[in-house]
């Protein structure tokens, strides 16, 4: 059986703990810190002011060469760590130089509300 596809989630919304654990996500940050020995990276976002930090598990993807500094999107399960930690164990971890993150945000937020004028109109009539 094949892992679920995944959804978008801002980091800001996986450190919250409204993703629960196990669940498929997609997100995305730059890449802060990498430490190879123990396998688990750190990226960073920013919303609102506030510096998000998410942990990754990267044995899955090893090995690579890291980019600091540059933006990653992240598929992969979400698991408890230490303390109040949610770590991202990674299946895909690629570095997307060059993208826009402000529009990689916005195009997110559009998708989300495709996807719920979606369910709130099952039979995919939009005349009236």
């Amino acid at each position: 059986m094949l892992p679920a596809p995944g959804t978008y989630h801002f980091p800001w919304e996986i450190n919250s703990a409204s993703v629960p654990e196990g669940k498929t996500v997609r997100t995305f940050g730059r890449l802060h810190s990498y430490d190879m020995t123990s396998s688990q990276a750190i990226i960073t976002a920013q919303h609102a002011s506030v510096q998000h930090s998410i942990w990754v598990c990267t044995k899955l993807v090893e090995p690579f060469q890291a980019h600091l500094g540059s933006p990653y999107l992240v598929l992969g399960e979400t698991e408890c760590g230490e303390g109040e930690n949610v770590i991202v164990k990674a299946r895909i971890f690629t570095c997307v130089e060059g993208i826009n993150l402000q529009l990689l945000e916005n195009a997110i937020d559009e998708q989300r509300k495709y996807f719920q004028e979606r369910m709130k109109n099952p039979g995919g009539n939009t005349s009236s």
